[in-house]
């Protein structure tokens, strides 16, 4: 399955996201759209943001396991 097809299938749900520069984020995704995923992610305190990663820059998407 392509990370495209990861991402759609995901939306809503939180997900790992490892990219291609060896880093790795996590959070829910919001949606996708123009080639990018956008993904709500916690910043600190009580503030969260969307970020938006290129699928060119994005390695794999992992759903949470269940607890």
């Amino acid at each position: 399955m392509s990370v495209q097809q990861k991402a759609m299938m995901f939306i809503g749900r939180p997900v790992g996201i490892s990219l291609r520069n060896g880093q790795g984020v996590s959070g829910v995704i919001c949606s996708v759209q123009g080639g990018e995923v956008y993904i709500m992610q916690y910043m600190y305190a009580s503030q969260f943001a969307t970020f938006h990663y290129s699928f060119n820059d994005i390695n794999d998407i992992l759903p949470y396991p269940a607890c």
